[in-house]
């Protein structure tokens, strides 16, 4: 345990980095001796799901991990647009149009394959040397750069407005606020991911998990 990985279910409303600093604490606490511990790939605080960390000499590995395919289930809310593309920013009512399934299906088509996304101004990518989230938070307005992505499959998994739940196999480095923001916008309607889980990593399953109450950390 303390020169592997370990797969972890974030839950909601903590940061990655929270959940890094708790399970240091326990294995430290249990070594006797200071482990290190990182992440391969962080999730923001209002998603949940796979987290792979490694500690010991396996930090050394976080790179091969990172750039591993991923899969997520979401639920995208229509009609409201937030500030932050997620359930924590300034949330506006945008449209009262309700799609129809049938348009909701032809949507999400145009969104499978090699794609271009703007990654979010609220999001950990640095732009010169800082964090693009400290620099929005600032009020700084910064013009994130295109990035080329694949978006291996989209499924929608069940619709009732203004929520549609979906299921989606995406390379390394996608983001999943910007394509609930890219089909509310194709829909005309406006959206923002609401509910956000990765349930895979590469080989590595949600199943395969532990809590952070496996390891007696409560909170």
């Amino acid at each position: 345990m303390y020169d592997d990985i370990l797969l972890i279910d974030k839950p909601d409303g903590m940061s990655s980095f929270g959940v890094v600093a708790r399970i240091r604490r326990v294995l430290s606490q249990e070594a006797g001796r200071k482990v290190k511990v990182g992440h391969t790939g962080t999730l923001d605080p209002f998603a949940t799901g796979l987290m792979i960390l490694v500690t010991g000499k396996m930090c050394r590995e976080a790179g091969s991990f990172s750039k591993l395919d991923k899969t997520y289930e979401a639920t995208i809310r229509l009609g409201e647009v937030s500030s932050t593309g997620d359930p924590e920013g300034e949330i506006t009512a945008l449209s009262s149009h309700e799609p129809t399934l049938e348009q909701i299906n032809d949507c999400v088509k145009q969104f499978i394959g090699v794609i271009e996304q703007r990654p979010p101004m609220f999001s950990a990518i640095k732009i010169d040397g800082k964090r693009a989230y400290q620099l929005a938070r600032n009020g700084e307005v910064v013009e994130m750069p295109l990035r080329t992505v694949t978006i291996d499959s989209l499924e929608v998994v069940a619709y009732a407005y203004p929520e549609l739940r979906i299921r989606t196999d995406v390379s390394s480095g996608t983001y999943i606020r910007t394509l609930a923001q890219d089909i509310g916008e194709a829909l005309g309607t406006g959206a923002y991911c609401s509910q956000l889980r990765r349930t895979r990593v590469g080989e590595h399953t949600i199943d395969a998990a532990k809590t952070l109450a496996d390891f007696g950390i409560t909170s």
